[in-house]
């Protein structure tokens, strides 16, 4: 007889590719995963991966398995949100994400006045820059300058961010011109197509890029330090220590950034206290800042 459980063992395996990967997301030991999934396999009676030096990788078999098990967990996490979403009191947990610099200049003094609110939520908040899904419960909201296209997320836009280009305190930005000597602090090759990246690479097409990395708090670091120049939004900017906005003739490109969550949420009373805290304090933006319609 197959053990449903077995399933969230064999799914964590597939995405992941490893045991110990997959223990880990699951809060699990590395020998439990291989003894639920030696079970599954003898219950279902095929093997379902192959054991390679590399990892884990599906048989044909498994990769049959493997569509049926996620349509039974979105079933699973379906029936989950439909009784979060029936919910009426202010208690239990909330799981964010976002990008480090959002997080800690902006939604971390919300979340603690929402916090003394409502004493009874506690809130998780995930920064990196991976793109959590709503409709698989790894997230219950999302703030992301990327747009939701699932059907499933209710979304809109939140506000605008708007950018500028930082230098050290005293550099001598009056020589700038097509950036010949100039160094550049900007994004790593994964987010070399930002606009924000674009716009620097021409703007100052005979600058040297000195350092690259994705999160923005360090860049302003390496700015501060002296490293070169950078593109930040102004938010994290204008309250470095160290580094001062310099014109470069024209701004660079701003982003909207969108908050989400899965619609069988919308009922969930804390869910929507939160999102309305946020819409209020941050929908119409700090002095300075434009909301987005």
């Amino acid at each position: 007889m197959m053990e449903w459980s077995d399933l969230r063992v064999f799914l964590a395996i597939a995405r992941t590719g490893t045991l110990g990967a997959a223990a880990r997301s699951l809060g699990q030991t590395q020998p439990t995963m291989g003894r639920r999934l030696r079970a599954l396999e003898e219950a279902v009676g095929h093997i379902l991966f192959q054991r390679t030096a590399d990892g884990f990788v599906l048989t044909d078999e498994g990769s049959l398995v493997l569509a049926h098990a996620e349509r039974i967990e979105e079933e699973a996490l379906a029936f989950q949100r439909e009784l979060n979403g029936s919910e009426g009191q202010l208690e239990g947990m909330l799981r964010l994400s976002c990008s480090e610099w959002f997080g800690s200049c902006l939604l971390a003094p919300v979340l603690a006045e929402f916090g003394a609110l409502h004493p009874g939520v506690c809130v998780e908040l995930l920064t990196d820059a991976r793109l959590y899904s709503l409709p698989r419960r790894e997230a219950d909201m999302v703030f992301r300058i990327k747009p939701f296209d699932e059907p499933e997320v209710i979304s809109r836009r939140l506000l605008h961010v708007p950018y500028a280009v930082y230098a050290p305190l005293g550099f001598d930005a009056s020589a700038i011109g097509e950036g010949q000597g100039a160094r550049l602090v900007t994004m790593d090759v994964g987010f070399a197509q930002m606009p924000d990246a674009v716009w620097l690479r021409q703007r100052l097409p005979e600058a040297c890029v000195a350092f690259r990395s994705n999160n923005r708090q360090v860049q302003a670091r390496l700015c501060a330090d002296g490293a070169g120049l950078a593109v930040l939004p102004r938010l994290l900017g204008d309250v470095m220590p160290g580094i001062v906005a310099v014109d470069l003739g024209e701004a660079p490109p701003g982003r909207d950034t969108f908050v989400g969550y899965h619609r069988d949420m919308r009922r969930l009373a804390r869910m929507r206290a939160l999102l309305d805290l946020v819409v209020q304090r941050l929908g119409s933006g700090p002095i300075g800042w434009r909301p987005a319609m």
